[in-house]
């Protein structure tokens, strides 16, 4: 295993070509001054015309790094804001796509081994073992609560089937007190932080215990104790909301960042475009999850975007960018962590593709079967699940076996039914009275 140093010198170089090093160096950050005209309002009119005229052709950082680009006519240049500008006599258009497909960045193989080489943070084994935990938990508290809205016990549930490694090793790759602002099929993120199975359940059958009092939908968690914003429907206005959140952990100077999460169909919506350009210009130090699970709802990603995927999106606002297995939690792990350090060491928006695939229906108001062949999903269901991959490497380092696996699986089933039964037996009550 390389070290961590290791892990952030190949994250920068697999997220910019070597020609582009020289962009993301460390330079001063370009919100200071405001950051310091928020502090002390009256320094909002220290700023003379002709210090304004002076810094309005100052480069930018995306102006630095193009300074150094290419020939120019008689080595003219225009001297423009947001940096110098060479003159070419060639008429060239910039192509639509690269020849090559961005990588993925993976660790672990399909049977769960490292591959040679790899270059990962390392996790102990007690972090290991909860992560496991937690995934088995989410995965079997989704199978419950599945069942329950088909029997009529509560109205609406969606799973994370397929997704359980990105929920889990996100959340143990940041701290408690980073923000997260959800899509709504993050609830792992929630169970990491100590939400308890009484507290899903209190809020998908929206009884009285409900922190929302039983006004939302099931699935809408949202929890002030574990910073974890409350889940809204609307497809992709909680990205713009977690830039102003970094914001201001930027301008209180915390050790700590936000960490938002959506689906491929989000980078369809206005507010993704301009919450990444928000990030790049304030420097905030937010971390943008994308979870491609390759549909929006019915809509194959074909259909959406003819760019290569999401990751590339972010090099055109100046956020620096990575695409990861998805279904690998070492590897989103280990993404994330380095993440977080570039976010808040470097003062910068850090976005993060995860490939990965939805197992279950989009919805308990789905049917997947049909628009997606079942052939395919099986496939994916069989032999890409991140939790059987996971349970393969922890078994292969000695920390896990049968008996454990049974055990658990046993005891977790027994606790999300027994809260699940004792939330509809006392409804029942209530109705009867």
């Amino acid at each position: 295993m390389k070290s961590k140093v290791g892990l952030l010198s190949l994250i920068k170089q697999s997220s910019c070509t070597c020609s582009m090093n020289s962009h993301y160096n460390k330079t001063p950050l370009t919100a200071a001054p405001f950051a310091r005209a928020f502090k002390s309002p009256d320094s909002n009119f220290r700023f003379s015309p002709s210090l304004f005229l002076a810094r309005r052709f100052e480069s930018i950082k995306a102006g630095k790094q193009l300074d150094s680009f290419g020939s120019s006519v008689n080595n003219q240049f225009l001297d423009f804001p947001g940096g110098r500008v060479a003159f070419t006599p060639n008429m060239r258009f910039i192509s639509e796509s690269s020849e090559e497909r961005i990588p993925c960045y993976r660790v672990l193989d399909d049977d769960g081994q490292p591959f040679p080489d790899s270059s990962f943070v390392k996790v102990s084994e007690g972090v290991a073992i909860k992560m496991y935990n937690d995934m088995v938990t989410l995965q079997t508290m989704d199978t419950i609560f599945y069942e329950a809205q088909r029997q009529g016990r509560i109205s609406f549930y969606l799973t994370t089937s397929g997704e359980e490694a990105i929920n889990i090793a996100s959340a143990a790759a940041i701290k408690n007190d980073d923000f997260v602002v959800p899509q709504y099929r993050e609830p792992g993120v929630l169970l990491w932080r100590g939400f308890s199975m009484q507290e899903f359940a209190n809020q998908c059958f929206g009884n009285k215990a409900d922190y929302g009092k039983g006004r939302q939908m099931p699935i809408h968690y949202g929890s002030n104790k574990h910073n974890y914003f409350t889940v809204s429907s609307t497809i992709a206005t909680q990205l713009p909301h977690a830039v102003g959140a970094a914001y201001a952990l930027k301008m209180d100077q915390k050790d700590a960042c936000a960490v938002t999460y959506f689906g491929d169909g989000g980078t369809s919506e206005g507010d993704f475009h301009a919450a990444l350009n928000f990030s790049a210009v304030t420097e905030a130090p937010v971390i943008f999850i994308c979870r491609n699970n390759g549909w929006a709802i019915s809509t194959p990603i074909s259909d959406q975007f003819r760019s290569d995927g999401a990751v590339v999106k972010g090099r055109a606002y100046g956020v620096r960018s990575i695409r990861v297995d998805g279904n690998d939690a070492l590897a989103i792990y280990s993404a994330v962590h380095a993440a977080r350090e570039m976010a808040i060491g470097e003062g910068r928006p850090i976005l993060i593709e995860a490939l990965t695939y939805r197992v279950g229906h989009h919805t308990t108001s789905d049917d997947s079967t049909k628009y997606r062949p079942v052939d395919e999903i099986e496939w994916w269901r069989t032999t890409q699940d991140p939790v059987t991959r996971f349970r393969k490497w922890i078994e292969s380092n000695g920390w896990w076996n049968g008996d454990i696996e049974s055990e658990l699986r046993s005891s977790v089933r027994k606790q999300v039914i027994l809260v699940s039964l004792t939330i509809s037996k006392y409804g029942l009550l209530q109705l009867q009275h």
